[in-house]
């Protein structure tokens, strides 16, 4: 920590500290600031520190100690202007606004008090010649703070119509400010217009777009734009998380959670959060909190989660709908005190208004992790005939549950179950064949464990008279047994039904579907021995398979008819034919007959049935390169699956169209798959395996598209699950590797380092180095971005080597280049500097010598172009400002020479080269001229004019963009008219 001596190291110590998160602690170490300030006698340091301290606390859960900092700097005003400087004097001014604001957000001062600082504040802003612009703008909010409608539109109007000066809030913060009143006034469309330049960066400030993303959630949702809604929550959080003064945003975010059917991540966001319930600093935002804590355990109510341990106030265990009781109470009796200090029941109705919000969106998948708490509520009754009061009618029951069960519908199992309570409720007695129906049913939802149902069902089937499907309801018993693993037992048990019911058919005891019946479960059963074969399946096993499943196609093919059931076999007997092919290695012959199962499936009006199958063929096509049949077949399996589909097939599904739509180049309709995959595998419990991968494939579409931000949240939570055991280290590289990029971008080049190094050091141990050294190289510019300069070298010096390692000249090169650079940097360290520069300059000779490729030596050229240019560059600032004129001299004439040897490459590489070519030129006549040489100087602008000139008017491929080619010519005759003015003056 920086020690106090005098005035500089006081400034240098508040400016680290400004530096430092927003906290108690930060607020703790300006007050000692000020102390130290104190002890040096000096009044400009002391307001200083009292300006610092006021930031500080108006940057924080403290607000309510500005005031006392305030009121002593205004006293110093009063007494003693001249010791302001023009800085501070303007900071006064400026902090008459937080004032305003800060007044409004505490209860305890009276409305009288806070108008009464209105006009001082317009009276001292006259007195300094300030427009009124700022003092509208804050009456404006204390109109709108008491709901006094009329006087905040007057106010709005004169805010906008009063000239902009340089006490008006910067744009940004005044475009959130016109824009949340527009959305106030329910004209959200005109609230999204104006926050636009601020969402889309043109206008930024410390709070900013911060306020506007969180502020434009809502209207968003609003509107049904709720791609936008889902970024600009993935953007603004990241940008709140860490800023402890924003509460009042992070409400907003809690709320868009609690309303969009993310109640899980609404509840994670609480948990980051414990301070927010409690801190009194600001007053007004702890309400938005404690309103959105409300709304958030109350829809957890709903959901029949009321009971839930949830995140609240320290100091004891909550439920949901404890919190939603503390929360109510401590909300509203804050709104109460805001209203009566205002006078006015605006605060009170707003809060309960936002309290008891409505879901906008049901379900908005936002990619990142968090399971959303199943609801407890009682689910509805399967689809039944009832009669319009009192218990379902018994006979209504068998007829739906028969419907299904004949028509192969979804949910017919769940309707025998029904039938089987109505019975036992009534106690009714049922003759066989229905006994049988109810206890095949029970069978089928018993799955493995069904074969002594399935038995019992065979014999119900018999009492009714109906041989046939007894035997096949026995076949069924016989592939349950063989679904747990059982084979060859349940071959033996098929036998005799399979024998039994060929005569039985022959004599015309039986008919097809029952026949049909018993030929599929052994057929289904000797498909098991395929299924479960380790390894390449012995062609016995295919034979078996083959010759069981065409016997069956031979029974069934041309009697089907409208019997959906025997349409449904046939279908199902084309799979395993498909299945089989595949097997033996034919994929081709498998695809087609794929397609063909799943076509008479949905031409049978059983689509669901045939998603299975286009998931296959799906697969089978990619195989076989061919992508468009690939993305059909996964569109139309889901359309078919449509809301029968289960969680994690859905999750499969998306997933498979997000990487082949992705591969063709559509990464935002990818982005869109993989959101869902995401989704659909958290609600089937596979968030930490299918659900991570989907969360990294979304990350790298998302990356694709340039959404850092959005990036960066998806991929940080897919790295909580991934591993290497599960996904493959590879895997785990490539997100680290994408969230670095992410942070990159975003400017948090330390957790950017963080993340490369991670990468690079899993990628140490692979056979392969190439991305190792990769994430090395990007390590070190991270480091360097973040002024870890020593580490930096470190991390370049680990790259050149690995690249020195695999033969690669050009990342080598850009090492040695970086590392000068960073030498430069040092105390003393210009030679070092030189030296690496020059080992990159002869590394791209000695490559030059041994160089056999044409295109390879071309592209070393331009490398060493540029390593002379850049050269050039480190030895003119390496002259030092306060070295003899010598030193200085004997710099730039090194400079000179490097730049001369970088446009005598550039000109051998011709047109190619041009854009380089004419920026080393004017870099070396720019040298000339500071060395004295006009001529030489004005002959470089010229040969710059003469190249365009040569090149064509308009941009080329070789003259670079139209913005480059006019700058260029636009510097060199800068450059000639300096030469030729300096000329002259020589005369």
């Amino acid at each position: 920590m920086t020690a106090i001596t005098d005035f500089d190291s006081l400034r240098r110590a508040m400016a680290e500290n400004g530096e430092q998160p927003e906290g108690p602690a930060r607020n703790a170490r300006a007050e000692v600031l000020l102390a130290e300030a104190e002890k040096l006698n000096i009044p400009l340091a002391v307001i200083e520190a009292l300006g610092h301290q006021l930031k500080v606390y108006n940057y924080s859960s403290e607000k309510d100690r500005m005031f006392v900092p305030f009121a002593r700097l205004l006293r110093m005003w009063d007494e003693r202007p001249e010791d302001f400087d023009a800085h501070e004097t303007h900071s006064l001014h400026w902090v008459f606004k937080w004032m305003s604001a800060g007044m409004l957000d505490q209860p305890h001062i009276p409305l009288a008090s806070v108008e009464k600082w209105l006009g001082e504040m317009e009276h001292r802003y006259r007195l300094a010649g300030h427009s009124e612009r700022a003092v509208r703008s804050a009456e404006f909010s204390v109109a709108a703070h008491v709901g006094d409608e009329e006087r905040a539109e007057r106010a709005f109007a004169a805010w906008l119509a009063a000239d902009r000066d340089s006490m008006a809030d910067c744009h940004a913060c005044e475009l959130q400010g016109q824009g949340w009143w527009r959305a106030e006034r329910g004209r959200d469309a005109e609230a999204l217009e104006l926050w636009a330049p601020v969402l889309e960066g043109a206008y930024t400030c410390a709070h900013e777009p911060h306020n506007a993303l969180a502020s434009s959630l809502l209207p968003l949702l609003r509107l049904g734009r709720v791609e936008e809604a889902r970024a600009h929550h993935l953007r603004g959080f990241r940008l709140v998380r860490a800023m402890e003064s924003m509460r009042g945003a992070y409400a907003d975010h809690v709320e868009f959670c609690a309303l969009t059917g993310n109640e899980a991540r609404g509840l994670e966001l609480l948990a980051e959060r414990p301070a927010y319930f409690t801190d009194e600093g600001q007053p007004r935002s702890r309400l938005d909190f404690l309103s959105v804590v409300v709304l958030l355990m109350e829809r957890l109510s709903v959901l029949g989660l009321g009971g839930q341990q949830v995140p609240g106030p320290a100091g004891r265990v909550w439920t949901a709908a404890d919190l939603a009781v503390h929360a109510r109470g401590e909300a509203l009796a804050l709104a109460e005190r805001f209203d009566a200090r205002n006078g006015t029941s605006h605060i009170s109705e707003r809060a309960r208004a936002r309290m008891a919000q409505e879901p906008l969106v049901e379900r908005l998948p936002l990619g990142v992790r968090a399971v959303r708490p199943p609801a407890h509520a009682v689910a509805p009754a399967p689809p039944a005939a009832a009669e319009d009061a009192g218990a379902p009618d018994l006979a209504a029951l068998l007829a739906e549950a028969r419907r299904l069960s004949d028509t192969l519908r979804p949910h017919a199992v769940e309707a025998w179950a029904a039938v089987a309570v109505a019975v036992a409720a009534e106690g009714a007695e049922l003759d066989p064949r229905d006994r049988a129906e109810i206890a095949d049913h029970q069978a089928m939802a018993l799955g493995p464990e069904g074969a002594e149902t399935f038995e019992q069902a065979a014999g119900l089937y018999a009492e009714a008279g109906d041989p046939g499907e007894a035997l096949a309801a026995r076949a069924r018993a016989a592939y349950v047994r063989a679904l747990a693993g059982e084979i060859d037992e349940a071959l033996a048990a098929v036998a005799e039904p399979y024998d039994r019911v060929l005569a039985l058919y022959a004599e015309g005891g039986t008919e097809v579907r029952q026949a049909a019946g018993v030929l599929m479960g052994r057929a289904r059963i000797l498909m098991r021995r395929v299924h479960e074969a380790d390894g390449p399946v012995a062609e016995r096993v295919l034979t078996e398979a083959e010759a069981a499943v065409r016997e069956l196609l031979a029974l069934v093919e041309g009697r089907a008819g409208d019997d959906v059931r025997l349409v449904a076999r046939v279908a199902e007997g084309h799979a395993m034919l498909a299945e089989l092919a595949t097997r033996a290695g034919d994929a081709e012959a498998g695809a087609d007959l794929f397609a063909r199962a799943a076509s008479e499936f949905v031409g049978a009006g059983l689509p669901w049935f045939a998603v299975e199958y286009e998931a296959k063929l799906a697969g089978l096509a990619h195989h076989l390169g061919d992508m468009v049949e690939a993305e059909r077949a996964l569109r139309a399996a889901l359309e078919h699956g449509g809301r029968f589909l289960e969680p994690v097939g859905r999750a499969q599904l998306h997933l498979q169209l997000a990487e082949v739509v992705g591969g063709r180049g559509e990464a935002d309709e990818a982005a869109e798959h993989a959101l869902e995959a995401a989704h659909w595998a958290d609600e089937a419990g596979e968030g930490p395996t299918l659900g991570a991968w989907a969360r990294h494939q979304l990350g790298g579409f998302l990356v694709r598209r340039g959404r850092w931000a959005e990036a960066a949240e998806v991929l940080e939570s897919a790295l909580a699950d991934l591993t290497a055991e599960t996904h493959g280290d590879g895997t785990v590289v490539q997100t680290q590797w994408w969230l670095g990029d992410c942070l990159s971008e975003l400017g948090e080049h330390r957790a950017a380092a963080e993340r490369r190094l991670q990468a690079a050091e899993t990628a140490r141990h692979w056979p392969e180095q190439h991305d190792h050294a990769t994430l090395a190289h990007l390590a070190a510019e991270s480091l360097g971005q973040a002024g870890l300069h020593a580490e930096a070298d470190q991390a370049y010096a680990r790259a050149g080597d690995l690249w020195r390692s695999l033969g690669n000249v050009h990342g080598l090169v850009r090492s040695l280049r970086a590392r000068a650079w960073l030498a430069l940097r040092t105390e003393d360290g210009t030679d070092a500097a030189r030296e690496l520069m020059a080992g990159a300059v002869g590394e791209c000779a000695d490559a030059l010598e041994v160089a056999d490729d044409e295109e390879a030596r071309l592209r070393l050229v331009f490398e060493l172009g540029h390593t002379h240019r850049q050269f050039g560059d480190l030895l003119a600032r390496s002259a030092a400002e306060d070295a003899d004129d010598d030193s200085i001299r004997a710099a730039m004439e090194g400079a000179l020479s490097q730049m001369s040897e970088a446009v005598a490459v550039f000109v051998s590489l011709g047109d190619a080269a041009l854009p380089p070519r004419t920026g080393a030129e004017l870099a070396a006549g720019w040298l000339e001229a500071d060395l004295g040489r006009p001529s030489r100087a004005a002959a470089r602008a010229r040969a710059v004019l003469r190249a365009y000139a040569d090149a064509g008017t308009g941009p080329d491929p070789e003259g670079g963009d139209e913005e480059t080619v006019r700058a260029r010519r636009a510097e060199a005759e800068q450059l000639l008219q300096a030469a030729e003015e300096a000329t002259a003056e020589r005369g």
